[in-house]
């Protein structure tokens, strides 16, 4: 069975409540995949002024969870 045979049976056995949180998902993941791509080149050595391109352009209802992940995963800072 091929993946994408694997993701439809999936789909097909979520219930009603979860279609629009699995929806969610792969638009998220679809988005992430693009914009590595398509900007990869660019954000490496941009200015500031770059990158304000991107200001304001968070989609999705987790931030405070996202944010919580940056915090618990960085390394400590060392002067």
């Amino acid at each position: 069975m091929t993946t994408k045979e694997l993701l439809m049976q999936e789909i097909e056995n979520l219930p009603p409540e979860l279609l629009t949180e699995a929806l969610n998902l792969i638009r998220e993941i679809k988005a992430t995949h693009t914009a590595k791509h398509s900007h990869t080149n660019k954000l490496h050595g941009s200015t500031a002024e770059d990158l304000l391109e991107f200001a304001g352009t968070w989609s999705g209802d987790d931030i405070k969870e996202c944010l919580q992940l940056v915090h618990d995963t960085r390394l400590p800072l060392e002067f």
